[in-house]
C-alpha cells in the first residue's frame, strides 16, 4: 500500500469526523438557543407580548394575541374620545366599579387606559366569549340603534360596548371588556401582559 493511499484514507476519515462533529454541535446548539424564547405553553400562560404601534393610524384597530386571546389596540380619534363622556348615562358600569376582572388602577378612568388615545382591551365578550366586531361609525346601521355612538357590537347575542369597552345597559353581556395589564416601553412600543410596577 502506498503512502498516498494512506494519506487519502486519513483525509476522508478526518473530514468525515469533522463534518459529523459539526452536525452534532448544531443539533445541540439549536435547542439551546431556542430555549431562550418563551415556549408556546409559557406564551399561553401569559408571557408578555411586545406590540409596535408606530404604524397605527387614528381610527384604526390592530389585534395581537396574548394568553391565547385577542387583544385590541385602538388608536382613538379626538371625536372618539369626546364620545366617551356623552354615552356614560347609557352604560351599565361607566366607572368599571364591578371589577369582575382585575382592572388595573390606571384603567379606572373614562378612557380605561394609560393614554386617552389608545384603548388596550381583551376582545372577548363578557357574555359567552364571542369576539365583538368593530362598529366605529356613528349613526343608523343595521342591527344597531339609530343613535349609535360608535363602538363594538357582539353578533352572537347583541351586546354593545362603547369605544372604551364599557357595556351598554340592558345588554346580555354583564360586564365591561377586560383591560389586560400593559405598559408603554416607548411612545410606539407597547408591552401587553405586564404592569409598570411588575
Amino acid at each position: 500500500m502506498s503512502e498516498a493511499t494512506v494519506d487519502n484514507g486519513r483525509r476522508v476519515w478526518l473530514i468525515s469526523t469533522c463534518a459529523m462533529g459539526g452536525v452534532g454541535a448544531a443539533a445541540v446548539a439549536v435547542p439551546f438557543v431556542s430555549s431562550f424564547q418563551p415556549s408556546a405553553r409559557a406564551r399561553a400562560a401569559g408571557a408578555s407580548v411586545e406590540v409596535d404601534i408606530s404604524r397605527l393610524q387614528p381610527g384604526e384597530k390592530m389585534v395581537v394575541e396574548w394568553r391565547g386571546r385577542p387583544v385590541w389596540v385602538l388608536y382613538r380619534t379626538p371625536e372618539m374620545i369626546a364620545s366617551l363622556e356623552v354615552v356614560e348615562p347609557r352604560l351599565a358600569d361607566p366607572q368599571s366599579e364591578r371589577r369582575v376582572f382585575p382592572t388595573p388602577e390606571y384603567a379606572l378612568n373614562r378612557h380605561r387606559s394609560i393614554k386617552p388615545q389608545y384603548l388596550v382591551a381583551v376582545g372577548v365578550c363578557t357574555h359567552f366569549g364571542c369576539s365583538p366586531t368593530s362598529r366605529f361609525t356613528p349613526g343608523d346601521q343595521p342591527g344597531l340603534p339609530n343613535d349609535w355612538p360608535g363602538g363594538f357590537f357582539c353578533p352572537c347575542h347583541g351586546s354593545a360596548f362603547d369605544l372604551s369597552g364599557r357595556v351598554f345597559a340592558n345588554m346580555p353581556a354583564p360586564d365591561n371588556l377586560e383591560i389586560p395589564p400593559h405598559q408603554y416601553l416607548t411612545d410606539t412600543m407597547l408591552l401587553v401582559g405586564e404592569d409598570q410596577q411588575a
